[in-house]
């Protein structure tokens, strides 16, 4: 939200899962999730990583946040700063619980309102911390579990929810930017099933940076678009690989990462020097929503919600980048996305490196017969009723076989499944939906493979839950 205007196949045979109906597709997937509710809490953060900041946004319908966490950003620009918060937008940010308020299922509401002079106002709050970064050859990650204002078309134009981050000396300066850095984990405008990650960075306009644009990319929400559903804005700031790097990831799939060696050295540490502290709004109009069709006007509808499950900061003392997930020992977040390579235990399956979205490695060499455990996978207290695979398949005509989900036993009935054919090849991936039995608690999770044939028929990237 820029403060100025925005693999080689080893020689077995593989397997394929059944042919998915094409028509189960991500408007079929929104159709039985539209309303995702709240999780309990921040899931518990793996090993390795201590949790520095968490909301849970607990507490009574209509209330306003824990003022010892946030500030209130209020009026149209900061004092002293850019007019319009430097991005053309036409709101007013306030404090009034009409606009930030706790809805007493552990969400936060920010909510763009509509006078009957059809002038806009909406929230804006920030952490008083100011203190987030990385240790010395560590990580630092920064999470929010979000539901974009379930808003499309024409009646969302002009609306640009965010999740990001500003540089730590922007605040009560308010004219350093670019140069202090600012990190876009989401932002999202028209009601679009996209979300746009950036780093803002150098001078503007122009620059090492390509301001006001930045270094950019985006990535649609799948098994639910971003309005109708819940997902998890990430980004992790690695100061343990060489060169130093910020990753973005959506569900748990790394689609965004900009290396200190895009630019130069100045201005990287300008940007990195110093901690950040981390923004949630709706703004309306303004430059970003301008590119897209414009800003709102009489056929945009007001008070349409961004949902915020929770919002956590984790650090890690890390030794290495790179895209493998070491096995944890439990406390697995159900609704984030399970990296596959990352099982507590397994049989028939090999992890190799994948070219899918994000890198890293998945598993493959899967056959009737096989499995491959995840231990401890919290799914809370509401219930689980959706599983999402990420598979890939260059099986051989008419081979073909089941993903099947197992809890606690690698012999118990499974509680969902779903079926695919060759998908074009090993690694052309594609996120498969299927209905699942209600599943609440923490349990182990097999992901157990049938097959008619003998043959490999399935790679796996990642799987995740949903309800």
């Amino acid at each position: 939200m820029s403060e100025t205007s925005g693999t080689s196949r080893r020689g077995s045979v593989r397997r394929a899962l059944v042919a998915v109906l094409g028509t189960l597709s991500l408007a079929a997937a929104a159709a039985t999730a539209a309303t995702l509710p709240a999780s309990a809490s921040a899931p518990t953060p793996p090993t390795g990583w201590s949790q520095v900041f968490a909301d849970d946004f607990t507490g009574a319908a209509g209330s306003g946040v824990n003022t010892t966490n946030w500030q209130y950003t209020t009026g149209t620009s900061y004092p002293g700063g850019p007019a319009n918060f430097g991005t053309g937008e036409v709101e007013t940010m306030t404090s009034s619980t009409s606009n930030v308020a706790l809805d007493g299922n552990g969400n936060l509401l920010i909510t763009p309102r509509r006078d009957a002079s059809g002038n806009w106002t909406s929230g804006r709050i920030e952490t008083k911390r100011t203190d987030f970064e990385p240790p010395a050859g560590g990580k630092l990650r920064m999470e929010a579990r979000l539901q974009m204002p379930n808003v499309t078309g024409a009646a969302a134009k002009g609306y640009w929810p965010a999740f990001w981050a500003l540089g730590a000396p922007y605040r009560g300066n308010y004219q350093n930017w670019p140069g202090v850095g600012e990190l876009d984990i989401m932002e999202n405008v028209q009601g679009l099933n996209t979300e746009w990650a950036t780093m803002h960075c150098g001078t503007n306009p122009g620059g090492p940076c390509n301001e006001t644009s930045g270094i950019g990319n985006n990535t649609p929400c799948t098994g639910t678009t971003c309005q109708a559903g819940f997902h998890t804005y990430a980004m992790e700031w690695d100061r343990s690989t060489s060169p130093e790097e910020i990753r973005f990831y959506l569900d748990g799939v790394n689609f965004h990462t900009v290396k200190a060696n895009q630019v130069d050295a100045t201005t990287w540490a300008n940007a990195t020097n110093h901690g950040y502290f981390m923004i949630l709004n709706v703004a309306m109009g303004g430059g970003f929503p301008g590119a897209f069709g414009g800003g709102p006007d009489s056929g945009t509808e007001p008070g349409h919600p961004l949902v915020v499950d929770y919002v956590q900061v984790l650090s890690a003392a890390g030794s290495g980048g790179g895209g493998t997930t070491p096995p944890p020992t439990g406390n697995r977040d159900a609704y984030s996305a399970i990296q596959a390579e990352s099982y507590d235990s397994q049989s028939g399956v090999v992890s190799e490196t994948t070219t899918d979205t994000g890198g890293g490695q998945d598993i493959g060499t899967i056959a009737n017969g096989d499995y491959a455990v995840y231990k401890g996978v919290n799914f809370g207290s509401s219930a689980a009723t959706q599983f999402y695979g990420r598979v890939a398949s260059g099986a051989a005509g008419g081979v073909s076989g089941l993903v099947e989900v197992r809890l606690d036993s690698r012999t118990s009935t499974p509680v969902a499944s779903f079926a695919l054919a060759n998908t074009g090849g090993w690694q052309s991936w594609r996120t498969v939906p299927a209905n699942m039995s209600s599943v609440t608690g923490t349990h182990d999770v097999y992901l157990t493979f049938t097959s008619g044939q003998p043959a490999d028929f399935v790679n796996v990237n990642w799987f995740d839950f949903g309800h």
